[in-house]
């Protein structure tokens, strides 16, 4: 008997063992299909991950790179701060010397100018001729140099 598919009903039961197989092979397929998606998927993932960890450790080894060099800027920074702290230092007890050298020198004068005004043309008892060299050749009467500075050794008088 024909069926109105075209296909006689003696025939149904092989047609439907083929229809099995043909599924079977077509799941099979997209099981091989999803299987070749997957791993394709997993290949691009272990890419990404490997491109972003290739990416963080540029970025560590340019951060260290920076971190050194402004590590150095402060090392040169700060040894150029302590050499001006060390000639600021030098510049104060230099200042501080001649300041107190200063007022020795016009104590000096204020006495030997007190000391005078009693006398006319004669010669003061008391040291006119040391003032007068004095006068003329102040740096010899200093008894003791200014402090300065070696570079290598701090403080030296």
């Amino acid at each position: 008997m024909e069926s109105s598919s075209g296909i006689s009903s003696n025939s149904t039961g092989l047609q439907n063992s083929g229809s099995d197989e043909d599924l079977q092979q077509l799941m099979d397929q997209r099981k091989r299909k999803r299987m070749i998606s997957n791993r394709e998927s997993a290949r691009r993932s272990r890419l990404r991950k490997q491109k972003h960890l290739d990416d963080l450790m540029a970025q560590v080894a340019q951060l260290r790179k920076e971190n050194q060099q402004i590590l150095t800027a402060v090392n040169v920074t700060t040894q150029h701060y302590l050499n001006v702290e060390a000639e600021n230092a030098i510049l104060r007890a230099q200042a501080a010397e001649l300041s107190h050298r200063l007022q020795s020198l016009n104590e000096i004068v204020a006495f030997l100018s007190a000391g005078n005004e009693g006398f006319s043309n004669e010669e003061p008892a008391y040291g006119m001729a040391e003032f007068a060299e004095f006068v003329n050749n102040p740096w010899n009467c200093l008894s003791q140099p200014i402090i300065t500075a070696a570079a290598d050794t701090g403080f030296m008088y």
